[in-house]
């Protein structure tokens, strides 16, 4: 039985093969984390700094504690003041989504119980963001990114 010799022909092919392997799946992972990307946040990032601290102080000055919790195909967002009692904004925006993409996004439309904000929502199970601004009734904005833990 002879043996094939190893010829630089051989090293070129395994060469170019190993790299074009590498190149192919960087191209890959980059294409699917730009194409998965939700965007910007701000248009400008120098502009929204300049107003960062006066709302930060304005929000903090409300008091407000946020809590979600998901049970029976519902989603409970729970805001109370510093005395932990709840809170009923003017207004409740809210997005719903994973935290890696924008493809499950939604936007629940919750109402005030009483005691908490309620909506109807089905999520798998998982990690998810609630992107909420709320309003109190003098006009500050109360922005704020609540973790869901979704349990199956």
């Amino acid at each position: 039985m002879a043996q094939r010799e190893f010829t630089g022909k051989h090293a070129a092919a395994l060469f170019i093969g190993a790299f074009a392997v590498i190149i192919g799946v960087n191209i890959a992972l980059a294409w699917n984390a730009v194409r998965t990307f939700p965007g910007l946040e701000v248009s400008n990032a120098y502009v929204a700094s300049q107003q960062f601290n006066t709302r930060l102080a304005a929000q903090q000055s409300l008091g407000w504690t946020v809590h979600a919790d998901a049970r029976d195909g519902q989603v409970f967002l729970s805001i109370t003041d510093r005395d932990g009692a709840p809170v009923e904004v003017a207004k409740l925006s809210a997005v719903v989504g994973r935290a890696t993409q924008i493809k499950d996004d939604i936007e629940p439309a919750f109402e005030f119980d009483g005691t908490s904000y309620v909506a109807s929502a089905d999520l798998a199970k998982g990690n998810w963001n609630i992107r909420m601004v709320a309003w109190a009734d003098d006009g500050t904005e109360f922005t704020q990114r609540v973790i869901l833990h979704v349990r199956g």
